[in-house]
């Protein structure tokens, strides 16, 4: 797989019938290895290593339904009281990040109400703080650590 711009983290793959499979420490099972899947391992690395959010309050690829339409997010981090607190979208390194990435995001969000967003397809990374109260997001450098939060 591609190098991408994270840290190096260490993986557990396994092959079978010529599939190559990344195992997932959220879901703990081995997931089918493709170029969006390597990103979000790689975020979900990033969230438990670099800013140290515990891995009781990640979660990865549920579905939630949006004016009547199942959709998939790729991964939330949510606060101890049970509310979103980061929602990760994911995409293959191949797919250049537009507009409508933040708008597909910015749905999810009017349901799910995280407070940050990150948007990635593993080399450009964008990060954004909602103000709800002013209908409008912030850039921002990074996410914040579980420290800053907590």
């Amino acid at each position: 797989m591609q190098r991408l711009n994270f840290p190096i983290y260490n993986f557990r793959f396994k092959n079978n019938e010529n599939k190559v499979s990344i195992f997932d420490e959220i879901r703990k099972k081995f997931i089918i290895l493709t170029p969006e899947e390597w990103v979000r391992q790689h975020v979900v690395h990033y969230l438990m290593n670099e800013k140290k959010y515990p891995k009781s309050l990640i979660n990865v690829e549920k579905v939630l339904t949006i004016n009547g339409l199942k959709k998939r997010y790729d991964v939330v981090v949510f606060n101890s009281d049970g509310t979103i607190h980061i929602l990760v979208e994911c995409k293959a390194p191949e797919v250049k990040i537009s507009q409508a990435t933040f708008d597909q995001i910015a749905r999810y969000n009017m349901t799910m109400q995280a407070r940050f967003l990150k948007v990635t397809n593993g080399l450009n990374h964008y990060y954004c703080q909602m103000d709800f109260e002013n209908e409008k997001y912030e850039f921002l450098k990074s996410l914040p650590d579980y420290k800053e939060i907590y």
